[in-house]
């Protein structure tokens, strides 16, 4: 019988918390040193001693509400870096207010304010670069896990697709069981026999993992392998029949001893998330309203004045939040027409003037949605709002249309940065923008906006935009 590959992972958590440990008290140490740089070793010494032990005992606290996650088979960038803001911004938390009741005038709020800075991007950084060197080590094919999967069906195949496309996970898939011996011929190698060989080749071969995919109809079978893997101390893991045609997060709850699945809230449900997207949005436009804006407002209004007659500002029906409307402003980039809330800018549209054309291009025609983000019509980032009628047509056509109204539009949105804006020619370029709304606000947290404002910003930069006229 082979040895199980497992214990590595709960090796590499340890060795990551070590780290963290490292970290904070590395940057106390810098922090406190360099604005005192006559303390001759007081730190360690009487009450400095105490708060060393409450600065890590704060830290470990929080670990309770937010654990080390980095080691996990699969978890993206983006949520590695907001799990180590999180984790920070807890601390500061615990650990001011331990000083606040217990030590109140043993550090300056300078130093804090400092501490908590350079502990904000020295604790991100190490939290990166540790994933960085566990998903290589991985490529390199250790610390790996070897599995096999029960069910050779859509589920199966669905999940082994999953797993191979991440290199890094640490999955080393063996292949499948399944009692219908005419996917031997489609599976090949990867087919290695019936349901009823698993248990054996799991233990000659010291498989860590067995992930169930058998329907329903066979539950006799999954009820015996699952009393296997106990047995054997092997992970088994029960992928629901319901995973085929539900592609949803779900969470479980129980009535009593009756457990119960339900669709997992999306993270803007959640009243400290909103506050958090409001607080970006409210600091993010101030600052641009303040100081970018005005003098791009002169500048542009002299231009557009020059171009065309009319007004500097454009200003258009949109659908908001929950389907209510709002004015949405922008630098009007067209000559006064009446199809303007009617019909979309099209490739060499004579009704778009040059300075218009140039606006349209750079993204700088949206700059006064700035405005509606800061009177609460609409977030930074979001799905883009439609013209009324846009709205009254595709929420016919479209599943899941109205859903993109479920949070506040915004002025550059996931579907943007993937090349959907613009000019909608055919129903399906809808769709696919739809499908990737739907899935930023199933998805959302604050690191993923920063993500995307940066990359729209970056592309105001790009010669060539797709779709931008």
């Amino acid at each position: 019988m082979k040895k199980h590959h497992r214990g590595k992972g709960f090796l590499i958590k340890w060795i990551v918390l070590l780290f963290d440990i490292v970290v904070i008290n590395g940057v106390f140490l810098l922090v406190y040193y360099w604005e005192n740089s006559s303390a001759n070793g007081r730190l360690f010494s009487g009450e400095y001693k105490t708060i060393i032990l409450l600065l890590n005992s704060c830290y470990l606290y929080s670990l309770y509400f937010i654990p080390i996650q980095i080691q996990k088979p699969i978890i993206h960038m983006d949520k590695v870096v907001q799990q180590a803001l999180s984790s920070v911004s807890l601390h500061i938390i615990l650990f001011i207010t331990c000083l606040f009741f217990l030590y109140q005038e043993i550090f300056s709020v300078h130093f804090v304010i400092t501490y908590y800075l350079v502990l904000y991007i020295a604790f991100t950084i190490w939290r990166v670069i540790a994933r960085k060197t566990i998903t290589s080590y991985r490529k390199t094919g250790r610390n790996y896990k070897t599995l096999v999967i029960a069910g050779a069906g859509e589920s199966g195949q669905d999940l082994y697709d999953e797993m191979i496309n991440e290199d890094s996970a640490g999955y080393k898939i063996l292949g499948f069981f399944d009692d219908n011996v005419l996917l031997h011929k489609y599976l090949g190698d990867l087919f290695l026999g019936n349901t009823s060989d698993l248990e054996q080749f799991v233990l000659d071969e010291g498989v860590d993992e067995v992930y169930c995919t058998l329907p329903n109809s066979q539950r006799a079978i999954v009820i015996h392998l699952m009393n296997f893997c106990e047995k054997n101390r092997v992970k088994f893991y029960l992928v629901p029949e319901y995973f085929s045609y539900i592609k949803k997060s779900l969470v479980l709850e129980s009535i009593a001893t009756i457990p119960l699945l339900s669709i997992k809230p999306e993270p803007l449900e959640y009243p400290h998330n909103r506050l958090l997207k409001r607080f970006l949005d409210v600091i993010f436009s101030s600052i641009v309203l303040l100081t970018v804006f005005p003098v791009l407002y002169i500048i542009i209004g002299i231009l557009i004045k020059i171009s065309s007659s009319g007004p500097i500002l454009f200003k258009q029906l949109r659908t908001g939040i929950y389907g209510k409307d709002f004015y949405c402003y922008k630098f009007r980039t067209m000559k006064l027409n009446g199809d303007a809330d009617v019909k979309q800018a099209t490739k060499n549209d004579p009704r778009v003037t040059k300075i218009g054309a140039f606006l349209r291009k750079t993204n700088l025609d949206e700059m006064p949605q700035f405005i509606n983000v800061l009177r609460g019509e609409m977030s930074i980032v979001g799905p883009r709002p439609h013209m009324i009628s846009h709205t009254k047509l595709y929420s016919s056509l479209i599943d899941k249309y109205m859903v993109r109204h479920s949070i506040k539009p915004g002025i550059t949105g996931w579907a943007q940065i993937n090349g959907f804006r613009g000019e909608v020619n055919e129903i399906g370029e809808m769709e696919e923008r739809v499908k990737r709304d739907v899935w930023y606000i199933e998805n959302w947290n604050f690191v993923f906006d920063l993500k995307i404002i940066f990359i729209t910003t970056l592309s105001m930069f790009k010669k060539e935009r797709k779709n931008a006229y």
